[in-house]
């Protein structure tokens, strides 16, 4: 690994995964430059606010601009209508990349989820080299947001990290997490890497989550490249939590009213 750079922006700062980073491996950044539409909290000496709007191309170019990396987390966390999600994480992450494009910033951390891939059946391991199957608009437009970093990286030569982000948890706390959990010791290692790794390797993908045993998920060749290593485990926390019982890795994501905008043919429509 080369070392770590000494701008990064954090978009999403004020979300669980951002405030977590905040606290272990973007304390060993120079400067971090923090963007949200919420308040953050109180800053560090090494961290600035910038408030931004990912919807709004200017306002995305200012909080990119002089930093020598991103780690885009910014957007909505989960299933809703389409209108809720289109702006934020459809025109956001388009912004964010061509905000790096047109200021020069050569990295990008995306967040991208598991949920690209939730209709995929529990007895399938993955490793990123499978066709995607979204479990719900959520993933469709992480889905896009991938396909937006393989053009961003292809065309304009940024290096991108797309992070298909597992349960991120302090512990697990379902039957689920059993098979998909990250934890934070894990996040900040696995972001760690993306941010120090060398410089050329184009857009890839990985799983971020921890060395489950029932893990659904394995490291591919690009994860090993960067040097993710993942430590924890959620099977020692089995015994207190029941086996799951879904038919796909999306679980309670893959049911037809989830998120509110399905209603089934003939009831109320929440579009």
């Amino acid at each position: 690994m080369s070392g770590l750079p000494s701008r990064v922006l954090l978009t999403g700062a004020a979300g669980t995964i951002g405030t977590s980073l905040r606290g272990t491996v973007l304390r060993e950044i120079a400067h971090v430059r923090l963007s949200d539409l919420r308040p953050v909290g109180a800053t560090a000496a090494h961290e600035e606010f910038l408030q931004a709007d990912l919807t709004d191309l200017d306002q995305v170019r200012a909080a990119v601009r002089g930093m020598d990396a991103v780690i885009h987390l910014g957007g909505v966390a989960d299933e809703t209508g389409f209108a809720a999600i289109k702006g934020p994480n459809l025109e956001g992450v388009r912004n964010v990349f061509e905000a790096c494009r047109l200021e020069r910033v050569p990295r990008v951390i995306n967040a991208s989820s598991n949920r690209v891939t939730g209709f995929h059946p529990v007895d399938r391991t993955l490793d990123g080299t499978e066709a995607v199957r979204p479990d719900g608009l959520y993933g469709a437009a992480k889905a896009f947001g991938e396909a937006l970093a393989s053009l961003y990286a292809d065309r304009f030569g940024l290096d991108v990290v797309s992070v298909r982000i597992g349960s991120f948890e302090e512990r697990p706390s379902e039957p689920r997490h059993l098979h998909t959990w990250f934890s934070p010791a894990d996040a900040a290692s696995l972001y760690e890497a993306c941010l120090a790794a060398p410089a050329g390797f184009g857009h890839v993908m990985i799983y971020g989550v921890s060395r489950n045993t029932r893990s659904w998920w394995s490291q591919n060749a690009a994860a090993r490249a960067l040097g993710y290593e993942p430590q924890d485990d959620a099977e020692r926390f089995a015994h207190l939590l029941q086996p799951y019982t879904e038919h796909h890795q999306g679980g309670q994501y893959t049911h037809y009213e989830y998120g509110g905008w399905a209603a089934r043919p003939g009831a109320d429509s929440t579009l």
